[in-house]
């Protein structure tokens, strides 16, 4: 009910005629029943708008509890005959202002046999005290999930106090009675009486929020609707379910009690406010028992598993599992439902146990000079994980190699420690090696483990020896000399030395290397002599450096050599006379406005090369009477024309020029000049350079090649001419040429001028059949104006004919094959006519017979043509006779 209290004395209500039902017990106000199995109303407050929090407290705690929400809860069972009547005082309390109020709930038997009733509040209340405009609140109904029935099974009957004067009709809406679910929750019409109809399951469906309706007949509403609050309440119908069945963790060996190892999680689909849903978990078993059975324990709410032993050691126990089990009912082994599953813990390693070596002394030997060898394999056993930081050895020379010349990397399959030389051993300076190595692991050891003795080990080295290599010393060994030296000029002994000082050996010498010939060296003492002269300004001279090699070999089994070079810096004197440079030049033919500017070439070094002294030689006279020349520097000299004007060629001027040397060296040279016309800026106009005045030797072959070759072609083409005449003269002579009226007919692809001034061979007209080839037209070479290609047609062809007369039925038999033909062209000619170009005074030939007959046709214009074509005109001009 919904009460406020305005004033700090004492609030009484007694509550009549609001009657709730619960399986098995009777309630007016409160219930009380023979069983008591559960109980639950509201008593609210309002706070008047005072803000304050209200504390409830009921008069009987050991019976009935009261929460925060105001909703009185049985404690206990409480017994019909033991409690006929019972009067509870509720009691709120403001924490802020400390005023209290207290209300009294009277519980007596109800007077119904089976249900209980919640009547529709009034709309006019009787009561003295003031009540707010406001609905009763009813309390949640309270339905065990999974019962087994009967069913329908009757909850509470709901009435109205309209029903006395008239017939009333109950229904409820909400989810379960006319919305899904539909059909859990039922209502008889007619006497209010609500029933469930099916077990609930509350992990389905918690609660429900139904409405209850009054109407008379005619629909009427009579009342307001009240709200129904049906709470599920849960069963211990579900177990507890792990969310893994194999839990998988770890913890270091060697672990404090109290260390962390995992946490394993169990979900209940019960309430988990009530004893349904809250679990407990424990250790069934650990497998294996050592050292302890009870190395771990578990937290028996959180689930978390801690060691509570010392002892781990992974390279005893790697590894444990244990069984847990997880049971609702907090934990009672009686009443609550359990489940396991499995925890896997593995022991991880850590680096407390030391690399130990399987012997105390290792042996190996080695040959001296060689390097990257291994000489001897450590082997070392550790008990810790194989490869791991902890497991993994590496390995360090502490003694024995003071040079460094070793070192001992691990192989990282076998955890070998693999002693291999690094710099080369000399035999003659240490015949054995004892080193001291210490074995450790990639990390350090744990706190509180130590390395043992075994961590050390001695390594015995000898040292094999060989023949080694005869070295030259100096090398390379550097002497100077002047060049020019003389043939067979001692220059100096290019020695090598033998390291193998306890061999019995001798050496020779041989040369390898001397690009320019120039020296000799004796195969026992190394003296070399010269048997050329040197020059410092050979191609083999680099710098002034003459590299030379030679080859020393002992007498040893096998034989051993090595190499040395003699460098030999030869000091310049003065050999070379300078030469002028360029050799080459162009001036124009007035000095003005250009000159030449010369230097001088010098194979020797300064000082004997420049400063140079340049001058014009005294012959011949007219070289000093044209040109003249200017020192500009030391180095450089000014030459140019002396006269005002000079003639365009190609002169060689002689030009004496000096070195610097101790013993000057003069040497003529000749300047090439090409005086040229200049334009404006003094360039010469030819285009022609010094260089194409004359041709060179392969020039003037190839010239005469090609005129050689086309002399050859010429003649060919004049034999070939002369043969033709031959032949065509012979052909000629077959016919007599006044009586060949077919001299005209072919050979019309030339292009004359005109008709009359073309000699045709009569031969052709002849003897149609008999046409040389080289007279047929290439097959695919075809003029604009001949249609695509097609098949030839069968022509009929001729055999040579005595006597001319009949080539009018050649014609004809031509010309009707012709028409006949569907690939012919446009036009009655028996070829096609190439043009014959301007002054023809023929007419045109595009028909030569369109008819039957040519007796009909007017030939008097062959006439006109000349005394060739008269008889062509009388053999088609007259009558059929």
């Amino acid at each position: 009910m919904n009460w406020c209290c305005t004033t700090a004395t004492e609030c009484t209500y007694v509550c009549v005629g609001f009657c709730f039902f619960f399986p098995g017990f009777y309630l007016t106000v409160g219930l009380i029943s023979k069983t008591y199995l559960s109980l639950s109303f509201a008593v609210r407050f309002v706070n008047c708008g005072r803000g304050g929090l209200v504390r409830f407290e009921c008069s009987n705690p050991s019976d009935f509890r009261i929460e925060a929400d105001g909703v009185v809860y049985a404690a206990r069972s409480i017994q019909h005959s033991t409690l006929p009547a019972l009067l509870l005082l509720i009691k709120a309390s403001d924490t802020a202002t400390q005023q209290q109020w207290v209300t009294q709930v009277m519980l007596t038997p109800s007077t119904h046999s089976s249900q209980q009733e919640i009547t529709f509040p009034s709309r006019n209340t009787d009561s003295q005290l003031k009540r707010m405009k406001r609905d009763w609140v009813i309390p949640p109904i309270n339905v065990p999930e999974n019962s087994r029935g009967p069913f329908p099974q009757e909850l509470v009957r709901i009435r109205s106090d309209h029903d006395k004067n008239r017939s009333l009709r109950y229904s409820v809406t909400g989810p379960g009675a006319d919305q899904p679910p539909t059909g859990i929750f039922i209502i008889d019409p007619i006497s209010g009486e609500l029933s469930v109809n099916k077990p609930l399951d509350r992990e389905h469906i918690s609660n429900f929020h139904l409405r209850a309706h009054a109407v008379d007949l005619n629909g009427n509403q009579v009342e307001n609707p009240i709200d129904i609050v049906i709470n599920v309440i849960d069963m211990n119908d579900n177990r507890p379910e792990f969310t893994h069945q194999i839990w998988n963790g770890t913890v270091p060996e060697g672990s404090k009690p109290g260390t962390f190892v995992m946490t394993v999680t169990s979900v209940d689909k019960d309430d988990p406010k009530t004893a349904n849903g809250m679990l407990r978990y424990k250790i069934l078993s650990q497998n294996p028992e050592s050292p302890t059975s009870n190395m771990f324990t578990i937290n028996n709410k959180t689930g978390g598993i801690i060691t509570v032993a010392a002892g781990l050691d992974r390279e005893k126990v790697p590894q444990y599992t244990l069984i847990i089990q997880a049971t609702d009912m907090e934990g009672n082994p009686m009443y609550g439902l359990s489940n396991t599953a499995t925890a896997v813990i593995r022991v991880t390693d850590i680096n407390d146990n030391p690399p130990e070596f399987t012997a105390e002394t290792f042996f190996g030997e080695v040959p001296e000079n060689r390097v990257n060898v291994i000489v001897a394999n450590l082997t070392v056993t550790d008990k810790d994980q194989p490869n791991t930081p902890a497991w993994n050895a590496v390995y360090k020379i502490t003694g024995g190699d003071p040079t460094g010349r070793f070192s001992v990397p691990t192989d990282p399959t076998t955890n070998e420690g693999l002693v291999t030389v690094v710099k080369p051993i000399d035999y003659e300076i240490s015949r054995t090696y004892v080193l001291t190595v210490e074995a450790r692991n990639e990390v350090p050891l744990a706190r509180g483990i130590h390395s043992p003795r075994q961590s050390t080990a001695t390594v015995s080295i000898r040292v094999i020896d060989v023949n080694e290599s005869p070295y030259f010393e100096p090398n390379p060994k550097l002497v100077k000399l002047e060049e020019g030296m003389m043939p067979e000029s001692s220059l100096t002994t290019f020695t090598a030395q033998d390291p193998d000082r306890f061999m019995q050996q001798t050496i020779r010498y041989s040369k390898l290397s001397d690009p320019a010939n120039w020296l000799r060296i004796d195969p026992n003492t190394g003296r070399i002599t010269t048997i050329a002269i040197l020059d410092r300004e050979s191609p083999f001279v680099k710098n002034s450096l003459y590299n030379a090699t030679f080859l020393a070999s002992d007498s040893g089994v096998p034989p051993a050599s090595g190499t040395g070079t003699l460098q030999i810096y030869l000091l310049d004197i003065n050999d070379n006379a300078p030469k002028v440079f360029p050799q080459e030049a162009e001036i124009c033919e007035k000095p003005e406005p250009n000159a030449i500017n010369i230097t001088a070439l010098d194979g020797d070094l300064n000082p004997n090369a420049g400063p140079f002294a340049f001058e014009l030689a005294h012959r011949p006279p007219d070289v000093r009477r044209n040109w003249t020349i200017t020192r500009i520097s030391g180095d450089y000299a000014q030459m140019s024309l002396k006269i005002s004007f000079l003639e365009t060629g190609i002169y060689e001027i002689p030009i004496i020029i000096t070195d610097s040397g101790n013993l000057p060296m003069s040497n003529t040279s000749y300047l090439r000049i090409k005086v040229c016309q200049c334009d404006i800026n003094g360039d010469c106009t030819d285009q022609q350079h010094i260089m194409a005045a004359g041709l060179g030797t392969g020039a003037i072959i190839a010239i005469l090649l090609c005129i050689i070759i086309l002399l050859i072609l010429v003649l060919l083409f004049v034999v070939w001419m002369k043969r033709r005449d031959k032949e065509r003269q012979a052909k000629q002579l077959l016919i007599d040429p006044e009586d060949d009226v077919r001299d005209n007919i072919l050979k019309y692809d030339e292009e004359g001028g005109g008709e009359e001034d073309q000699d045709y061979d009569l031969s052709q007209l002849q003897q149609p059949d008999t046409i040389e080839p080289d007279a047929i037209k290439p097959v695919g070479i075809r003029r604009l104006d001949e249609r695509p290609l097609h098949p030839e047609p069968q022509y009929p062809m001729r055999s040579a004919a005595p006597h001319p007369g009949d080539i009018g039925d050649f014609i004809n038999e031509g010309l009707k094959a012709a028409d006949n033909d569907p690939t012919a062209p446009p036009y009655d000619s028996l070829l096609v006519f190439d043009y014959e170009g301007s002054g023809s005074t023929a007419g045109s030939l595009s028909s030569l017979n369109s008819s039957s007959s040519g007796g009909d046709q007017d030939y008097d214009y062959l006439n006109d043509w000349g005394p060739r074509f008269r008889k062509l005109a009388d053999m088609y001009g007259g009558s059929d006779d």
